[in-house]
């Protein structure tokens, strides 16, 4: 059996060099990457351009969420209508998901005030 590619290949005369490790160096030579330790030593300071009162109850809480979900899932039905297809497959799969997260607030919500 006759192979058309030698074995192992030429080189590919569309692939781009190796980059050159000197010259990128030179390049930024202030350039540092961060390692992990350096992550962790920087302390979290939370943002407060979106938040939840602190003093909200779960309760409380919980319902918003649940209306939330509710809401979300009244409208991914309003899309599904105007799709066909795998887009209607995947957004009919993101309902579902919003519905079984519904599902789960509302136990949880049940379980706060039975």
């Amino acid at each position: 059996m006759f192979k058309v590619t030698p074995n192992p290949p030429e080189a590919d005369p569309v692939s781009p060099p190796e980059p050159d490790s000197t010259r990128l160096n030179e390049a930024a030579p202030d350039f540092h990457i961060p390692s992990i330790a350096d992550i962790k030593a920087t302390p979290r300071t939370p943002g407060t351009l979106f938040t939840v009162d602190p003093q909200a109850s779960s309760e409380t809480l919980m319902v918003y969420l649940v209306e939330t979900l509710a809401s979300v899932d009244v409208m991914v039905h309003q899309l599904v209508d105007h799709l066909d297809g795998g887009a209607r497959n995947a957004l009919l799969g993101i309902s579902n998901s919003v519905m079984l997260a519904e599902i789960t607030a509302n136990r949880v919500l049940d379980q706060i005030d039975p």
